[in-house]
């Protein structure tokens, strides 16, 4: 079965730097794009940032210049390092990955499936 670990997550003070991770783990035959994702209590989930295979990055607006999205294909482990954090950047953030499972591999000529981490809350407050 796949999963996405997450870690990182955390109380810091604004202006502050945190750093997640997310990893990719079990039967996974492809990773294409990757991303974050963040939600708060009542707002839908939106895009922070994603980064395709080949290490293109697109950020929110809100968010740009602040956060960077790595990866590292050969870990299938993708980061998010935040920096000059703000009390708007409260919330939930879920690690987002496409794939193909290794159930299906080579010949698979469907789209690829969606998974999802289990979130992990990054809170910032004085």
């Amino acid at each position: 079965q796949v999963q996405l670990v997450e870690s990182g997550g955390g109380l810091v003070q604004p202006g502050g730097s945190l750093t997640l991770s997310c990893a990719v783990t079990g039967s996974i035959f492809s990773v294409s794009t990757m991303g974050w994702y963040r939600q708060t209590p009542g707002n839908q989930r939106e895009l922070v940032a994603s980064i395709t295979r080949g290490g293109s990055p697109n950020y929110s607006r809100s968010v740009r210049g602040r956060f960077t999205i790595s990866r590292d294909n050969a870990k299938n482990t993708i980061w998010l390092q935040m920096s000059s954090l703000k009390s708007e950047d409260t919330a939930i953030y879920y690690c987002n990955a496409e794939g193909v499972p290794e159930s299906l591999g080579l010949g698979y000529e469907g789209p690829e499936y969606d998974y999802w981490g289990q979130g992990t809350q990054v809170t910032v407050s004085s």
